[in-house]
């Protein structure tokens, strides 16, 4: 058993140097998997709609811009896990962040060109855009400061929305927490003792500021009035504290990889919620 352990530990350890069969195993594996992705997409998804000849949409406007948010956590996460595989590979600091950081940005892009040539949808500046940013933001901080000190994350809740609506917002659960974006907040979590370093605050303690919406049945707000006969949608602003699983101690890299993994959702913690309505005390965050 403590074999099995170590050479799993060792096996998930960073190389100090360049590894060439992880760096060609993760080229090969990303390439089958983006590829595999697309092909499924377009198969799968975009066929049960009508193809046109490729075109543009400016979608700025809709879903109280909780859709753009997204693109943004999709690039960065994306980013982050891209940068971090080839750091396992021992691929140097510039390559991480040329060819991984970017992972995320390359594989939406690819996803808006489908979206370009579906009559559903179209190609979106405004997507991409968010897609730059999110890429940005993880390259921006590893070249300022050498470290992720503001993670994105998502956290998720139920409505009563997508039930009235379960064709755009979702059926199943895993579906509603794809579309539903009522029932999702985006957070910016800050690490205090990354900006405060010579300070007794934990290392694993977060500042995390929230953003969500309410009342969207539909993209646009002239559609959901004729739905609720009244305007209802509104902005979500949060404030709250979560945990930075990367900075929490343990020699297990096992551990440390799924910390990484899960440092992706916002841990709940008491949270103040402000809204056109005034202030909302929650004892946990969705």
């Amino acid at each position: 058993m403590s074999f099995s352990q170590s050479a799993l530990n060792s096996f998930l350890t960073p190389s100090d140097t360049l590894h060439i069969p992880r760096r060609n195993a993760v080229i090969i594996s990303e390439a089958s998997a983006m590829s595999l992705t697309l092909i499924g997409l377009n198969e799968l998804w975009y066929a049960d709609f009508e193809r046109s000849k490729f075109q543009f949409v400016n979608d700025n406007k809709e879903w109280l811009q909780m859709d753009k948010i997204g693109h943004v956590f999709s690039a960065y996460q994306m980013g982050r896990f891209g940068a971090d595989i080839l750091n396992w590979s021992g691929v140097s600091k510039k390559n991480q962040l040329v060819y991984g950081a970017t992972l995320g940005f390359g594989f939406l892009t690819a996803v808006e060109v489908l979206d370009g040539f579906s009559k559903e949808w179209g190609f979106s500046w405004g997507d991409m855009l968010a897609n730059a940013s999110g890429t940005g933001l993880y390259i921006g901080q590893e070249l300022l400061w050498n470290e992720q000190r503001i993670a994105l994350k998502f956290s998720f809740s139920k409505t009563k929305y997508a039930a009235l609506n379960p064709e755009k917002l979702g059926e199943s659960t895993l579906e509603q927490i794809l579309k539903d974006y009522n029932g999702q907040t985006y957070w910016l979590s800050f690490n205090l003792h990354s900006f405060f370093k010579e300070s007794k605050i934990p290392k694993w303690l977060n500042l995390a500021i929230g953003y969500g919406g309410e009342g969207m049945l539909f993209g646009s707000e002239d559609i959901d009035n004729q739905v609720l006969t009244s305007n209802s949608r509104y902005r979500q602003y949060y404030l709250s504290f979560d945990v930075n699983l990367s900075r929490i101690r343990t020699n297990s890299m096992f551990l440390k990889t799924i910390f990484s993994i899960f440092n992706t959702i916002k841990i709940p913690f008491p949270t103040l919620e402000f809204n056109k309505n005034g202030a909302v005390f929650h004892l946990f965050s969705n």
